[in-house]
């Protein structure tokens, strides 16, 4: 018999949401035929297909992009529909706002069961007026298509996603331990030289300007942020350095030698630099906000931090602790061993893939 043939469409194609269709689709690739139909961004890995298993066929959308056009969303729409209409897939999966919309319209009438995961809804964005986020909002209920079935990244995004569909469930993100062999995982933290960063693109979600203000209460802590971005005029303090764009596997490498990993995020999907730094057994202080407090239990895994004196008071009580924190990082680990990784996620993404087909096919 022929494999079956999943098809995912993405717009955004980079940070967070490319490592997810990297570790998701090279699960997946033994089982069934994928095609991913992808838009280019700033943050897409240059040699992104090095990523992918060779056997997964990877198919540029030209007219993608992030804002709303009329004339390129027309085209883009045109485009997926080629592409559908050549690959002939049994599983159709949206990923993304951007795919979302443009999908959901585009197969609500489809013959083959139909998928869609936000990565994080574009109205819960900090950056964009109160009328945008009601303009988003209410395109996202007008294309909760019934026949179309919402899979949250994590409980966080599922209960929000219940306000808008009924046919809704959740797969929690997991990362690839197989992508840590050869890195070194076994350093010794010494909290009289504490190493503090963070991972990303260096943007208004990852909140440059607190992560910033948080350092600078910290003149004798070295900081780095492994990322770049357009928001990078914003780290002033001297004790900050900035990696630039670095491959997946060096960013590791930076990670695997700092000892508090700071996430100050003002919105998350459910970050996978998260997952990799607990994995890596780094005290993890992260901003509460939905995705980081889906997996962060706070005192119990990791810390959560409501601003910046909050932020800033953990920190201190970390440097003056007697010793490093080992039960929470141990927990941490173990939540990634155990749940948060791609052979677990990609386990319950078959199972909702063969219950829908199996049902679409019976109609």
């Amino acid at each position: 018999m022929r494999k079956k043939k999943i098809l995912y469409f993405v717009e955004a194609f980079g940070g967070g949401v490319f490592t997810y269709l990297v570790n998701l689709t090279n699960e997946l690739c033994d089982e069934y035929d994928i095609y991913i139909a992808y838009g280019l961004r700033k943050q897409t890995p240059k040699n992104f297909k090095k990523y992918f298993d060779k056997r997964i066929h990877l198919i540029k959308v030209q007219n993608y992009q992030r804002s709303i056009s009329l004339l390129r969303d027309t085209k883009a729409l045109l485009e997926m529909k080629r592409i559908a209409n050549k690959v002939k897939p049994d599983i159709i999966h949206l990923n993304s706002s951007k795919a979302g919309i443009l999908g959901r319209f585009l197969f609500r009438n489809s013959n083959v069961p139909v998928f869609y995961t936000p990565h994080g809804y574009s109205f819960l964005m900090a950056d964009i007026s109160n009328q945008k986020k009601a303009f988003y909002k209410l395109l996202e209920k007008a294309f909760a298509f019934k026949n179309i079935e919402t899979i949250a990244c994590s409980k966080g995004e599922y209960e929000i996603t219940k306000k808008l569909t009924s046919n809704a469930t959740y797969v929690d993100n997991g990362i690839n331990l197989r992508e840590f062999d050869g890195i070194r995982l076994n350093h010794q933290a010494d909290k009289n030289h504490l190493k503090i960063a963070t991972l990303g693109r260096i943007s208004l979600q990852k909140n440059p300007t607190l992560f910033n203000k948080i350092a600078m209460a910290f003149p004798n802590i070295e900081f780095l942020w492994i990322g770049d971005g357009e928001l990078k005029d914003e780290i002033t303090a001297s004790n900050i350095a900035i990696t630039g764009w670095v491959n997946n596997r060096t960013a590791l490498q930076y990670m695997a030698d700092i000892d508090i990993f700071l996430l100050p995020s003002l919105w998350e999907g459910l970050p996978m630099a998260l997952l990799e730094a607990m994995y890596m057994k780094k005290i993890c202080v992260v901003s509460n906000v939905v995705g980081n407090r889906d997996v962060i239990h706070n005192e119990n895994n990791g810390y959560i931090c409501d601003d910046l004196t909050d932020f800033i008071e953990r920190i201190k009580k970390i440097t003056q602790a007697n010793e490093i924190p080992f039960r929470l990082i141990e927990n941490a680990n173990r939540e990634i061993v155990t749940h948060y990784n791609s052979n677990i996620m990609a386990k319950k993404y078959k199972k909702i893939y063969c219950q829908e087909m199996k049902a679409k096919y019976k109609r």
